[in-house]
């Protein structure tokens, strides 16, 4: 099983995340390691073999103080609490201040944000997919840290699609302009394809957490396209799924 840990600077001690890989797990075919080797799927909804599945599960849950909190992710912006949510309730965001609840979030292209605060009292973990972005998923997950008594917020951006693969049309760039037109700098027009842009999740998504003062962000550097260590909806279209999970020691 091959993870990637967070580039975080001064992360609290008691604040353990990483994020999947596509290598080193039972999954096999079009969820493999695209090497010919076992996948790491974690995703149940993608039409992957089941036991395969709960193999995968089962070896990431060794290596964790608890079963992560799967949620179903609908592209919204409701948060859940992981230590109190059941049988994969409907959101796309936890946040977790009791200690061994994991915070996940299941991506292949959508981009997954983990959060915590200086003091290490509160986490959280959000499914920043373009609808859910421009919604104001990363806004809801703030103000529910904030709720529950996290002083300054930090974030890191996992894996997503990068702004060189990111092609979406004009109804993308007016949700976002509409609530910030400074957003439109984050969008490239195609040459010859009208209506056609460049979108780049992870400016984006900078600038909606700094709009609600969350100025410390790492991360943001990769593209699941482009890097086969990941899986890609947009590459691959049947595939699986990664994930990135944040916890309370």
């Amino acid at each position: 099983m091959e993870l990637l840990i967070p580039d975080w600077k001064d992360i609290p001690g008691n604040v353990g995340a990483l994020a999947t890989l596509r290598q080193g797990g039972f999954s096999q075919g079009l969820y493999g390691d695209g090497q010919g080797g076992g996948g790491l799927n974690l995703g149940v909804h993608v039409q992957d073999d089941l036991d395969h599945v709960r193999h995968n599960r089962s070896l990431l849950r060794s290596i964790l103080p608890s079963e992560p909190t799967w949620l179903t992710q609908v592209h919204g912006v409701d948060v859940a609490d992981a230590a109190e949510a059941k049988d994969a309730p409907e959101a796309d965001a936890s946040i977790a201040s009791k200690p061994g609840a994991v915070c996940v979030m299941m991506t292949a292209d959508c981009l997954p944000v983990l959060f915590c605060d200086t003091a290490g009292r509160v986490v959280g973990a959000a499914h920043a997919g373009w609808r859910g972005l421009a919604a104001g998923v990363l806004e809801n997950t703030v103000a529910a840290m904030r709720r529950r008594g996290a002083d300054e917020i930090q974030a890191w951006l996992g894996p997503a699609i990068g702004p060189q693969q990111f092609e979406v049309g004009q109804d993308v760039l007016d949700a976002f302009v509409a609530h910030d037109v400074a957003c439109s700098a984050a969008f490239v027009a195609i040459a010859g394809r009208d209506g056609k842009y460049l979108a780049d999740i992870y400016q984006l998504a900078r600038r909606r957490l700094a709009q609600v003062d969350v100025q410390r962000v790492a991360g943001g550097g990769f593209c699941t396209v482009s890097d086969r260590r990941f899986y890609s909806y947009r590459r691959d279209k049947l595939t699986g799924r990664m994930a990135s999970m944040i916890w309370l020691r």
